[in-house]
């Protein structure tokens, strides 16, 4: 048998290779034994979101579960990361379980772990489960229909149950009759369904049930969304939101159908919060995030503490301090309002909001905080390099041996997670290896656009010569 490591966020391989229902069921009998070892909780909210096979791997994680007497609560429909993570608060139970690869390829499948307080469970205790999987076990299934009769399996409405959550948490009456016309691209992913019910009049796109993606990663990152990016420009739409397979992560854009990244989504999301909610608390970011946030935060007398890359530190931090917003570059942002959990959908459903009761457009608002911050721009490459080179470029990073990327002289180095290049102004290039993917990311701010494609394409020049 294989060995099951957990990444950034969770478990996940390929459907059929290494994620195999004896595979999952390992994880699952893991999952079982740290529970009843640390609490007497016996409880798990489980759900899986549109990917192929999810149903048939909740099956196997369930009938494992009970098998251990550990009570369960289910739904019988797909179901986003958001709506696990808050369901488990809910039922008070000990943990949930999301069957999803989240942003990964349509052959990927995966097993992500929530903690008892909504988001994902902390690295110790991800690295507990890790040593208590088996080598070889042998799992009993029962299929789904038979598992709901069960009586340690619960059926719950965990869509509902979020749909209820924001209802009672944003003034969706205003959203809907502001005026301004939304978009929702679901990228054929588990939050298809919440937009359609909360926001009637919105337009949507791939907002229907299928698991291949159309052979797209259900990423939501501007190149993943061009014919959403064009659909905006040709019509009156005057924002429109993407959120990824499990709809933790955010995809934005504004009138003009241009992709509005995750670095000035945090520094909107900081400035509504703390200029019209009057809110306050702690910033925390990955490190792979803009420099600006951290402008921002000064401005407003706030403290900002720069995390690893991978959300569960995030989260951690979050649940041991006073936090107004956590947040990462990768779309993956949570608020002290909420569950300490990455939500794609309500970031989108806070900056609607931010626009209704403002009456101003993104871009109109973009150039305020660029008042505060100065203005800005971000950009990545995923390079697919060969294993053996991807090793000898993070080792070249390691020991800091690039002195410049062809024209740009490297003025200072950082690396908290990943290596960060410092350049001149407020510019910068980082190297790191994906945690989820067989890809080398290339990251890189500088004050426009332009400027910062030179840089990265300065950057690719000089590591693949």
């Amino acid at each position: 048998m294989s060995t099951i490591k957990f990444g950034t966020d969770g478990w996940r391989a390929i459907i059929a290779q290494e994620f195999t229902t004896d595979n999952v069921a390992r994880v699952a009998y893991a999952t079982a034994l740290w529970i009843k070892e640390n609490t007497d909780n016996h409880t798990a909210v489980v759900g899986f979101d549109c990917r192929f096979g999810g149903k048939l791997f909740t099956e196997t994680t369930i009938s494992v579960l009970i098998d251990e007497g550990i009570t369960v609560y289910t739904s019988d429909s797909f179901v986003s990361t958001p709506m696990v993570s808050l369901s488990t608060t809910i039922h008070n139970a000990y943990t949930g379980i999301v069957i999803t690869a989240s942003h990964n390829p349509p052959s990927y499948n995966g097993f992500k772990i929530k903690a008892h307080y909504g988001g994902p469970a902390i690295q110790a205790e991800i690295d507990a489960i890790e040593t208590k999987i088996p080598e070889e076990f042998t799992p009993s299934i029962l299929p789904f229909d038979e598992l709901k009769k069960h009586d340690l399996v619960h059926m719950i409405d965990m869509e509902q149950e979020y749909i209820d959550h924001v209802r009672n948490n944003f003034d969706i009456e205003k959203i809907n009759s502001c005026g301004l016309k939304f978009g929702y691209d679901a990228m054929f992913g588990a939050g298809q369904n919440v937009i359609r019910r909360l926001i009637p009049n919105a337009t949507l796109l791939h907002a229907e049930h299928n698991p291949s993606f159309e052979g797209q990663a259900p990423e939501p990152i501007a190149r993943n969304l061009e014919e959403f990016s064009k659909l905006i420009a040709q019509t009156d739409i005057d924002s429109g939101l993407a959120t990824d397979g499990d709809a933790d992560r955010i995809g934005l854009f504004d009138e003009n159908g241009k992709f509005v990244d995750s670095h000035h989504i945090i520094l909107l999301l900081i400035r509504y919060l703390v200029e019209f909610k009057k809110e306050k608390g702690n910033v925390y970011t990955s490190f792979s995030c803009t420099s600006k946030i951290k402008s921002i935060c000064d401005h407003y007398g706030l403290n900002h503490y720069v995390t690893k890359i991978g959300f569960k530190y995030i989260c951690e931090e979050m649940i041991s301090n006073p936090t107004l917003l956590g947040g990462e570059e990768s779309g993956g942002i949570a608020v002290n309002s909420h569950i300490p959990e990455r939500d794609g959908i309500w970031m989108g459903l806070i900056l609607w909001e931010y626009m209704a009761n403002t009456g101003k457009s993104l871009n109109a608002l973009i150039k305020e905080v660029y008042q505060i911050t100065g203005s800005f721009a971000m950009d990545r490459y995923d390079l697919h390099v060969p294993e053996d080179q991807k090793l000898a470029i993070v080792e070249k990073c390691i020991v800091n041996s690039y002195a410049s990327f062809e024209k740009y002289q490297v003025t200072g180095f950082e690396n908290i997670d990943g290596y960060k290049f410092l350049l001149n102004k407020d510019n910068w290039v980082m190297i790191r290896p994906s945690g989820t993917e067989p890809v080398l990311r290339v990251y890189a701010q500088a004050e426009n656009a332009d400027e910062v494609i030179k840089i990265l394409d300065a950057t690719k020049a000089t590591i693949l010569s």
